[in-house]
């Protein structure tokens, strides 16, 4: 079965909006922590290969990104030269089903998750001090 078939099948069950780009490339849009959150994933390589930016330059430090990345499997963070925090995953070709997918990217919200409910008390404590 041709590993695209199986990411296909998957955006479909998974109910977000998602479009195909390319030939063995696709886009997907979720809400995740109050935001939109635009995943790219692509066949290259003998991997499916997924992406999305979670936080701009200076959101995040750098320390606390290569400590996280300690807890994660199959996803972990990256940064541009820029600053962008990016979060990755990739799986390789051989091991796509419409089952892995759904792994991969339900890797990405947990890491999401504890971002939002971060920021979310920190803005609650903010509050608190007006």
């Amino acid at each position: 079965m041709y590993p695209g078939n199986a990411v296909e099948d998957s955006l479909r069950e998974s109910g977000a909006t998602w479009r195909r780009v390319a030939p063995g490339e696709w886009g997907l849009t979720v809400s995740a922590g109050g935001a939109d959150l635009h995943v790219g994933l692509a066949l290259r390589g003998g991997m499916l290969a997924a992406q999305a930016e979670v936080a701009g330059p200076g959101e995040l430090s750098e320390h606390a990104l290569l400590r996280r990345n300690r807890t994660l499997r199959i996803v972990r963070f990256s940064h541009t030269a820029a600053g962008a925090v990016y979060l990755q995953g990739d799986v390789p070709e051989g091991a796509v089903t419409a089952g892995e997918v759904d792994r991969l990217l339900g890797c990405w919200w947990r890491p999401r998750r504890r971002r939002a409910a971060r920021r979310e008390a920190v803005g609650y404590a903010a509050r608190r001090r007006e």
